[in-house]
């Protein structure tokens, strides 16, 4: 038995102590409502967009709402307001396309992986989580890893709609998207821009990835 079989196998003993599967969900399911792991948040959509933008701002990342036709007049505001020239890179996806349909007079756009010497990379995201502002990323074609990551300025566009108050809400939504046997090979869980504490306690932006995060949250 190896270290991780152990551990894994003490945990569900604590659960179960006769492994019963069906008690040990049982009891699991207990221990996550009786002891508030969810905290109370917000049940109307506005509530709960709010929610997302104060906890996202809280994290260093700016947020703006936008109409679906403004998009790309949106990106290409934020990015001269940041002194950064009007070039993106984006990967696949047939939402972003349609949303930046027609801007070549504001953005120039090229798209696929990033080589790290893109300056904006712009994403679609999954979906986000109003409990920490946090958004999720899933790899593929469409919207590659190497955009989370390695421009040092990342825009990243979310449908209202796909904005959930909990972690548990918005990973059914992934559930049911994917199905069974289809997940995607990554998901990239991130909660505003890079940043790292570890030379003498000072916070520092951009230390592994993006210094800047700015998000798109689409009204319909």
């Amino acid at each position: 038995m190896s270290q991780r079989d152990e551990i894994l196998g003490r945990i569900r003993s604590a659960i179960a102590p006769n492994g019963n599967d069906t008690e040990r969900r049982k009891n699991l399911r207990t221990h996550l409502t009786s002891n508030g792991v969810i905290p109370k948040l917000p049940k109307s959509r506005a509530g709960i967009q709010t929610r997302f933008k104060e906890r996202a701002i809280v994290a260093d990342a700016t947020v703006e709402f936008s109409k679906p036709e403004a998009v790309a007049k949106n990106i290409s505001k934020y990015l001269r307001d940041h002194n950064l020239p009007a070039i993106i890179k984006t990967g696949d996806d047939q939402r972003l396309r349609k949303l930046l349909k027609g801007s070549d007079k504001l953005l120039e756009i090229s798209r696929g992986i990033s080589d790290g010497n893109d300056l904006v990379g712009v994403s679609h995201a999954m979906g986000g989580v109003a409990e920490t502002g946090t958004l999720f990323m899933t790899s593929g074609k469409a919207n590659p890893t190497t955009l989370n990551f390695l421009p040092e300025t990342h825009i990243v566009v979310v449908n209202e709609n796909d904005v959930e108050a909990n972690y548990e809400d918005l990973l059914k939504k992934l559930r049911r998207k994917f199905g069974v046997g289809k997940m995607p090979r990554v998901l990239n869980m991130i909660t505003g821009p890079s940043r790292s504490a570890d030379i003498e306690q000072t916070l520092i932006l951009g230390a592994h990835g993006p210094l800047r995060l700015h998000i798109i949250i689409v009204r319909n």
